[in-house]
């Protein structure tokens, strides 16, 4: 009996001490993200690689199809972190929020939208969408004010040249230009990519190409989030970070195949074109550190199309420190 008791205690004390070697528990993160888009395939990579959990990080992923949605989610504490544009940051502070929503780490640095054609003869010109009907994205968000800018550069007043509608829900673009609706519209991939592949419409230009570096789309949190838990900000910063190198390192074809599961209804063919796309117009940011020039040409852009509420200086809704910290360590 001795025995049998001695050997209990022995198994007890066993699965204690592997219990204390497996470390802590991870911590939790929600995650909110904007839409679903290989525009983001470093986050991606930072979850099926595993690069959050090496930092003991559980990050929790949802979408929320919209950057008034996403913005609400993290207002709501519904996330404590969001991936979405960073204009939105700019519109929360014009509110007089107490708690400002901060930027802490960049994950794109171009606009990530296609121009997409319903009929096209091959010999694409800005001019061919003048008196035609174009299905924007929503107004004041930074695909739409991207893409006005873009249009005026190339002599296009989008507000009398142009048919824009611009009434229809952010997740329902796609299929509303599908059904007919439009002659151009404007879609991230592998949307775009997509409807190229099915006859819909044939892509004939990159808004990120043509409207330069812009902190397109960024990680932010809540400025009381930061202060409470900050080494586990600068953890998924890191982790980020280390997502950014990998896609920079590695082949379109092997950040496709790791990030699949997160388009599983999308030929892989054309996981691999999209972010071939991406790479080779630099929309991937190679680090997390968001600069005052990029900051400012933001908000040249949203003032240019009437949304700016005010400018805004780079160190008050901007927080580089973390990310600098991490990319100077790593």
């Amino acid at each position: 009996m001795k025995r049998f008791f001695f050997t209990i205690l022995s198994f007890i004390m066993m699965l204690f001490i592997l219990a204390s070697c497996g470390g802590q528990k991870p911590e939790k993160i929600r995650l909110a993200e904007v839409t679903r888009s290989v525009f983001y395939t470093p986050l991606y990579i930072a979850l099926s690689e595993g690069l959050f959990k090496e930092e003991g990080l559980d990050v929790e992923l949802k979408t929320t199809w919209g950057g008034d949605k996403t913005m609400t989610a993290l207002l709501s504490n519904g996330a404590d972190i969001a991936l979405v544009g960073s204009e939105t940051s700019i519109y929360v502070n014009a509110q007089g929020a107490s708690d400002p929503v901060i930027n802490f780490a960049q994950l794109t640095q171009t606009d990530g939208t296609f121009l997409v054609a319903r009929n096209d003869a091959g010999h694409f010109s800005w001019d061919d969408l003048k008196n035609k009907t174009f299905l924007g994205q929503r107004k004041g968000g930074m695909p739409q004010m991207a893409g006005e800018f873009v249009l005026k550069q190339k002599g296009i007043d989008p507000k009398k040249d142009v048919d824009l509608i611009q009434t229809i829900d952010f997740a329902n673009i796609a299929n509303s230009f599908a059904s007919g609706t439009g002659d151009y519209v404007q879609l991230f991939e592998p949307q775009a990519s997509i409807f190229e592949r099915e006859g819909i419409g044939r892509i004939v230009a990159s808004f990120g190409k043509e409207s330069g570096r812009i902190p397109y789309t960024t990680f932010m949190a809540k400025q009381s989030y930061l202060t409470k838990n900050e080494e586990a900000v600068e953890k998924f910063t890191r982790a980020v970070y280390k997502a950014q190198q990998w896609v920079e390192t590695h082949s379109a074809k092997e950040a496709a195949e790791s990030i699949q599961d997160y388009f599983k209804d999308t030929e892989l063919s054309i996981i691999e074109s999209s972010i071939e796309r991406y790479k080779q117009q630099r929309s991937f940011a190679l680090e997390p550190v968001l600069a005052e020039k990029e900051w400012n040409q933001l908000q040249t852009i949203m003032d240019e199309a009437g949304e700016l509420p005010k400018r805004t200086p780079h160190q008050e809704l901007v927080n580089t420190r973390i990310a600098e910290k991490v990319t100077k360590n790593h």
